[in-house]
Order: structure tokens, then C-alpha cells, then sequence
């Protein structure tokens, strides 16, 4: 659910014009249609407990819904509130619920988001991590797995080659990651059995990414996997790579040291 303060929606109440159960000049249709672009079925029955009204809709929809698709949708509704000149004429009051917006699109769905960045300089590389980020960006993380699926499978081989490990395209990918992590015990680069145990979890979990990959992704022409699964997958994959670059950042330190020109490496 979104953290909303009362105070909050007071403002964003009176800048929608929602004190006779409307929102701004949106008819039921209009209203329907405005939010199947942030996908929210604001006309399904959980979105009716306060009243069907479009009103009590939205006001039930910033109860159950997280932070960031809710900034997301003030957002656009400032933006449709514009094109349509049908906002208060008040520009401090717009940019008040503008701020609103945006304290609330800093929750992100998938907190360690940034970590999806590409570790080598690769146009494809660059354009699919992009795309993956843009997927979270509009809260569709089941749209985006097969492209998650190709980014960690570009990410691990290139963590793989400083370590000297065999990263030929016929070697599944959870083989090259659990290559990769007796590398990591071996050189004594991991401190605790529990982190080792952890990572090593991964190499069952990539292997299990196959087959979401081939038959629960956009890839193929299969049923996509449900939001809260995908949703996860980004998660754990999202952190595990934060934890990676980090390590190998550490590992690469003592090179950068002795002279080691920062494009000698690879991330």
C-alpha cells in the first residue's frame, strides 16, 4: 500500500477535483482506459470497497497500491490534467502534488535496480539492460524476463573471464556460475560459509531461470508468469549482481594499485 500521509491526499483530492465523485473530466470509460496504461484494472472489485464512484476508486487504489505505480499515475494524471486544461489554475498547487509524485516514485519496485547495469562496454548490452530497467520503470517485470534472462547471461560471462573460466556459448549458464563460485572459495575472495552457501543457491536458481526463460516468458509465445513471481525473480537476481559487482570491484582493487589501467578490467 502507498504511504500517503492524509495531509497528501487532501491535496491531491482537491488539485483532481474529486469532491462530487468525480476525477478531473474522466468518464467511467476514459477512466478505465487512463489506467490499463499503468496496469491497474481500477474496475475490478477490490478497487470498489469505498464505492464505485471514480473517487472512491482512486481512493481505494492509493490504499492497496504501492508507492511507485501510485506516483507513477499522479504523475500521469498531472500530465493528462495539462493536455486537457482541466487542473486548478494554482501552479504552487500542481507542483506541490508534482513533489508528491515524486517522493513516491523514488520507492522502487525492484529497490536494487541500478545494480542492472551493463559491466562492459556492449551496445546490445546497454540496450537490453535499458530495456529491463524501462519494464520496471512501468511496473511489468513479467514483460522483461527473457531480457533479464539474456542480461545475466551476458553479466556472468564477463565476471567469469578475469577468473579464467571457460565461458563457450554451449556451457548452460548455471555451469558457468558455479564455475564462477569456485573460483571465488578457492582464491579466498569470500569471508563466510554463508555467503558462499548463498551464492551457490544461485547456481540451482539460474538454472531454474531456464525454464521460466523458455516457457513462462514473452521469448516464446507462452502464458507469462504472474506479476508477484516475476517480481521476486527481478529481486533476487537484481541484488545477487549488486553483491557481485561489489565483490569484484574488491577484487580488482590491489590491481588498480599496482598500476592496472581501469580499462584492464572489465567492469
Amino acid at each position: 500500500m502507498s504511504d500517503l500521509t492524509s495531509s497528501e491526499r487532501r491535496r491531491l483530492e482537491k488539485l483532481l477535483g474529486m469532491g462530487q465523485g468525480y476525477v478531473l473530466t474522466f468518464s467511467d470509460r476514459t477512466f478505465g482506459e487512463f489506467f490499463d496504461e499503468y496496469r491497474v484494472g481500477i474496475d475490478a472489485e477490490r478497487y470498489k470497497a469505498r464505492g464505485t464512484s471514480k473517487a472512491n476508486r482512486m481512493r481505494t487504489f492509493w490504499e492497496i497500491d504501492g508507492n511507485h505505480v501510485v506516483g507513477r499515475v499522479i504523475e500521469g494524471l498531472i500530465k493528462y490534467g495539462r493536455d486537457k486544461r482541466c487542473l486548478p489554475d494554482d501552479a504552487t498547487q500542481v507542483a506541490d502534488c508534482q513533489t508528491i509524485a515524486q517522493r513516491l516514485l523514488v520507492d522502487q519496485p525492484v529497490p536494487e535496480l541500478g545494480a542492472l547495469s551493463a559491466n562492459a562496454e556492449e551496445r546490445d548490452f546497454e540496450v537490453v539492460a535499458q530495456h529491463i530497467r524501462e519494464a520496471i520503470e512501468k511496473n511489468q517485470p513479467e514483460a522483461a524476463l527473457d531480457r533479464l534472462h539474456t542480461f545475466v547471461i551476458k553479466f556472468v560471462r564477463i565476471a567469469c573471464e578475469p577468473h579464467g573460466i571457460d565461458v563457450s556459448r554451449d556451457k548452460p549458464l548455471h555451469s558457468v556460475f558455479g564455475e564462477y563460485v569456485r573460483a571465488l572459495r578457492a582464491a579466498g575472495h569470500l569471508e563466510s560459509v554463508m555467503a558462499e552457501r548463498i551464492l551457490k543457491s544461485g547456481i540451482s536458481v539460474l538454472e531454474s531461470f531456464n525454464d521460466v526463460r523458455n516457457n513462462q516468458s514473452l521469448a516464446h509465445d507462452n502464458p507469462i508468469l504472474n506479476y508477484e513471481e516475476s517480481l521476486l525473480i527481478f529481486n533476487h537476481v537484481a541484488a545477487s549482481i549488486r553483491f557481485i559487482k561489489s565483490l569484484e570491484t574488491r577484487i580488482r582493487a590491489p590491481a588498480r594499485d599496482e598500476g592496472w589501467a581501469d580499462d584492464d578490467v572489465p567492469f
